[in-house]
């Protein structure tokens, strides 16, 4: 095997750029991270992940998922719900793929402080990588590999030249956290509204992060509605049977978009995660699709070469995966987000031959679970 860069750069602290810089220090890689932010910064972010079974698989081969396991929040069945057609798919744990029934859910939900709090305490004990927080960033060798990992709006993507292709939804996303009664602990509910999808995802002890979408003006709206309006708000958008009782954060209102990066290397630079990509948050996909980034970084890294190859073989690497996520969560959301008469039949089939035919349900949860590209592959056991 080709002898690999002597140094890795990675520019961003975030979950997926800390990930990679421990990712890589753990195979015994000379890694430098930067982050113009605080630790405390970092992890200060209220926001809750899904994580799949290809999430799973990335975490217990660098020996962090146990250690999150008290963190991680098991939902073992998933309610999906057209709420113009009133039709509904409940998915169960016997609808994984083999490889994945012993795991104890069909995902997990994941809040982002305790998970930033264990990257960065492994991050500062390994002795291969560097930490710089709230500082200048050390100028890399020149024969270093330079990974950024600096988000959507990614100055380290400008600075290289590289152009991106994007789309603002006229959706917006809302989050919070809230206390809810009539839902199982371990049920996660993705509800199609014309407005726009609408998530809720448990949290433990009776605690829900809801991700509702809508025209990005009612999100903003709604971010700044006094408590009790807000609780009414939601009430009315809920599942019957669903029932809020306390609002536990400060809602927070996103923009949304597609974004795609027109390379995802340029000499010895990778993008990876939102700098290369974003998608719709539909499905829970982005972060798990970012953390296939790094999964395939890890194996360009193994095979070696030198700073540009490794960044070539990454970028061609990731094009199908990234393309096919982005395309399966735009088209949910244009199907599924409208008031076109036109589409009801058909989308009323298609939840019906979900909820008749296991076969369906089992292609459907492989690919959100474990990504398009392994629907076809056997799976680690």
């Amino acid at each position: 095997m080709a002898p690999s860069p002597p140094e890795v750069h990675v520019l961003g602290a975030g979950p997926t750029g800390a990930l990679t810089a421990l990712a890589l220090g753990l195979r015994g890689q000379r890694v430098v991270l930067f982050d113009p932010l605080t630790a405390s910064e970092l992890q200060a972010r209220s926001r809750a992940y899904a994580i799949t079974h290809s999430s799973r698989r990335l975490l217990t081969t660098l020996g962090l998922w146990h250690d999150l396991h008290d963190a991680l929040v098991p939902f073992r069945d998933l309610d999906l719900r057209d709420a113009a057609t009133k039709s509904q798919v409940l998915f169960s744990q016997t609808d994984l793929a083999t490889a994945n029934k012993n795991h104890d859910g069909i995902g997990w939900i994941l809040d982002h402080r305790p998970l930033m709090e264990l990257l960065l305490a492994r991050l500062k004990g390994n002795k291969n990588v560097e930490i710089h927080l709230a500082e200048p960033c050390p100028a890399p060798s020149s024969d270093a590999l330079i990974v950024a990992a600096d988000g959507p709006g990614s100055p380290t993507r400008e600075a290289w030249g590289i152009r991106h292709w994007g789309v603002r939804y006229r959706q917006g996303c809302l989050t919070a956290k809230v206390a809810l009664r009539g839902l199982a602990h371990d049920r996660a509910c993705e509800l199609f509204r014309p407005e726009g999808p609408f998530a809720v995802l448990p949290l433990g002890q009776g605690t829900f992060q809801v991700v509702w979408s809508a025209p990005w003006q009612r999100c903003q709206q709604r971010s700044t509605l006094q408590r009790s309006e807000f609780l009414d708000q939601l009430a009315a958008v809920l599942p019957p049977g669903i029932e809020p009782d306390r609002l536990l954060d400060q809602p927070r209102a996103f923009p949304q978009q597609w974004l795609l990066a027109q390379s995802f290397h340029r000499g010895r630079g990778v993008l990876i995660g939102e700098a290369a990509h974003r998608c719709h948050p539909v499905g829970g996909q982005g972060l798990n699709l970012c953390w296939r980034d790094v999964d395939g970084l890890l194996r360009a890294v193994q095979r070696g070469g030198s700073a540009a190859t490794i960044a070539r073989n990454y970028g061609m690497s990731r094009w199908l995966d990234v393309i096919q996520v982005g395309l399966a969560t735009d088209l949910l959301v244009r199907v599924f987000s409208n008031r076109q008469p036109l589409l009801l039949p058909l989308r009323h089939l298609a939840l019906q031959l979900l909820k008749q035919f296991s076969v369906l349900r089992r292609l459907s949860l492989r690919a959100m679970s474990d990504g398009p590209m392994q629907l076809w592959q056997a799976l680690p056991k």
